[in-house]
């Protein structure tokens, strides 16, 4: 096929500029920092406000003792019967502090599922949640109600620093998922009415542990 003088003209330009590199005209807004800057709020704080926001519940602890109570209490306040809890350590470490067993049975059948996180996003109110865990992939996402079991350690101001994180504690041998939930599972698609528990839990808890 002939091309026309035209055409060609400007294949030559295009192919011209292709090995020409372009220096970029904003490079601070292609991800060589962040623009949104840390607040002077604490970060316990911070993500306590953006999680309420979200729909989230959010109970502080001071120790693992506390934390015992606490779920103690949620739990025997809503009466639920069967909670879910795959990781061990984590069942193991309850236990020890004082949380009365229940039933477990399978994340199918549970009123309430329990699990770790990876991280918990300040800024945003998210848990960062990942494969790494023992919980795997479904728990907080099948069970009606998740709980998660989190330290100020955890807290970290912004998703990119909690990828950094991941990056610091997997280095070349990342989760195949790592999941950021933020809130309680809800969508508006149906005449843009807001409707929670979906496509994932109707309730999402925060038990923040200081340490």
């Amino acid at each position: 096929m002939k091309i026309s003088p035209a055409r060609e003209s400007i294949l030559k330009k295009i192919r011209k500029a292709l090995t020409q590199s372009t220096p970029l005209p904003f490079p601070q807004s292609e991800g060589s920092s962040s623009v949104f800057q840390p607040s002077q709020q604490e970060l316990e704080v911070q993500f306590a406000e953006q999680f309420s926001k979200l729909q989230g519940k959010f109970v502080f602890c001071l120790n693992e003792q506390e934390l015992a109570v606490q779920l103690n209490h949620v739990v025997s306040h809503n009466q639920w019967a069967n909670i879910y809890c795959r990781e061990q350590a984590l069942k193991q470490r309850l236990s020890a502090n004082g949380f009365q067993q229940h039933q477990h049975g399978d994340v199918a059948s549970c009123d309430a599922a329990i699990t770790t996180c990876e991280w918990l996003v300040a800024r945003t109110g998210t848990i960062v949640m990942s494969t790494g865990q023992q919980s795997g992939r479904t728990v907080s996402v099948y069970a009606p109600i998740h709980i998660c079991i989190a330290y100020t350690s955890q807290l970290v101001y912004d998703i990119r620093d909690g990828l950094q994180a991941a990056r610091e504690k997997y280095g070349n041998d990342l989760p195949t998922l790592i999941t950021f939930a933020s809130g309680p599972s809800r969508t508006a698609d149906i005449e843009k009415t807001l409707v929670v528990g979906v496509h994932g839990p109707k309730e999402v808890y925060v038990f923040l542990v200081d340490k």
